[in-house]
């Protein structure tokens, strides 16, 4: 029987690129994130793959139904011998890192290995996003998000992974100058690896994800390996928005729950089976819609009737004046956009957690924003997929997510590259 290779997941969040990893059979061996409420997802979500792994996912289901509670769950769970999910909720930073260190390889030893087949995952991306710039005064530039980097550079130093994965956004490139991606090349080189050094952005789009979601995407190895950046087959979109939303409940604003509920009566798209977004649960969680006043459901109404009528997008400067709040009306304008029903999301980010003006559902019968389930699906997270947390938190930890339908076709080169370095 082959062996798992061994993975170190770090900056986890909610799992988006963990589930990629599992999916194509890695063993984790730590998840480190520092957020209490994405930790406990990825820890819920390991949980699940190991039920799985033992044919016991119906303990699962009871938990996301609801019939059991967390603490009961967690008891079935310690019963089977399924409990050690190797979560460390810790902010990783000089202080603690030595502790996180010694923390990883006492795991290891308990699998006879002093080191790591690949490490994967990417910092908090709001340093090096334009738009946070841009919000900033300073530009970012005395966010201590900026050097993270550095400590996911001593993890490849201490493990010396065969590969890493590094992902982030675009505007890693040009932030503090391009001093951070020089930077990153440069140590990484020193460290004894090669990455190619001309940037690699890719596109959710091109592994069937139904949104426009651009990543930067570092793909490393040790200098010896015979080793070449993958070359991702496109999948060429086919489905469109509506194939992800038209099986869930309408909902008026403040309908719904966050419990289970039942699916709208009908055939799911074939979109939702391909992706594994539907499976055969008859429940779904999540799917409770925001509370709206009625000014905000009125530039709903308005922003969805210009975009479906003439794909044009609302302007704040273009509603009447009793529609609107806001003195400033030269900058800033695209406040309220509309998810394109008839084709691709724009990107869902965590900001989606603020008011959801930016992601509007396109039925104008409901005129509200996007559900977590809803967030959800278009990120390509399935259906059995529990976020923790208070709703806030589980907007966050969805926007901040890797798709795992493109954390999937990553992790199927990684394993690829693995086995050359195997054979």
């Amino acid at each position: 029987m082959v062996s798992k290779k061994i993975v170190l997941d770090m900056f986890a969040g909610a799992g988006g690129l963990t589930e990629g990893f599992f999916r194509n059979d890695f063993n984790i061996v730590s998840h480190i994130e520092m957020n209490v409420h994405a930790a406990r997802t990825l820890e819920t979500r390991t949980l699940f793959h190991a039920l799985v792994e033992k044919g016991q996912q119906d303990i699962y289901y009871q938990y996301y139904d609801q019939e059991i509670s967390r603490d009961e769950f967690l008891e079935e769970c310690k019963s089977l011998d399924v409990s050690d999910t190797g979560i460390i909720d810790r902010e990783l930073s000089v202080e603690t890192l030595d502790k996180t260190i010694a923390d990883v390889h006492a795991r290891l030893d308990d699998l006879n290995r002093n080191n790591v087949d690949v490490i994967i995952g990417g910092p908090p991306c709001q340093a090096y996003s334009l738009i946070g710039r841009a919000r900033d005064l300073n530009k970012m530039r005395n966010d201590p998000r900026n050097h993270l980097y550095i400590h996911y550079l001593r993890f490849i130093d201490e493990f010396k992974p065969e590969i890493f994965v590094f992902e982030n956004v675009p505007g890693l490139i040009s932030a503090r100058n391009g001093e951070i991606y020089s930077d990153f090349l440069e140590r990484i080189k020193s460290l004894g690896y090669y990455t190619p050094p001309e940037p690699k952005i890719l596109n959710a789009r091109d592994f069937g994800v139904l949104q426009n979601r651009k990543r930067i995407i570092f793909i490393g190895w040790k200098k010896d390996h015979d080793l070449t950046y993958p070359g991702f087959e496109i999948a060429e979109p086919r489905y469109k928005i509506w194939d992800v939303l038209k099986d869930l409940r309408e909902l008026e604003p403040g309908e719904g729950t966050d419990g289970p509920q039942r699916y709208r009566v009908g055939r799911p798209s074939g979109y939702l089976k391909r992706s594994h977004i539907r499976n055969n649960h008859r429940y779904v969680r999540h799917h409770i819609a925001r509370n709206h006043n009625d000014r905000d459901r009125e530039i709903y109404r308005t922003a969805i009737r210009m975009w479906n009528d003439s794909k044009k997008r609302l302007r704040y400067n273009e509603l009447p004046e009793n529609l609107k709040t806001h003195a400033n009306q030269s900058s800033f304008l695209d406040r309220f956009k509309v998810v394109d029903g008839d084709g691709l999301s724009h990107a869902i980010v965590a900001h989606l957690s603020k008011d959801g003006h930016f992601f509007i559902h396109p039925d104008i019968s409901q005129a509200r924003s996007l559900t977590v389930r809803e967030a959800a699906r278009i990120q390509s997270f399935p259906d059995n997929y529990l976020f923790e947390g208070p709703r806030t938190a589980q907007y966050v930890q969805i926007g901040n997510a890797v798709p795992p339908l493109m954390a999937e076709g990553i992790a199927r080169e990684i394993k690829k590259m693995i086995q050359k370095v195997v054979d």
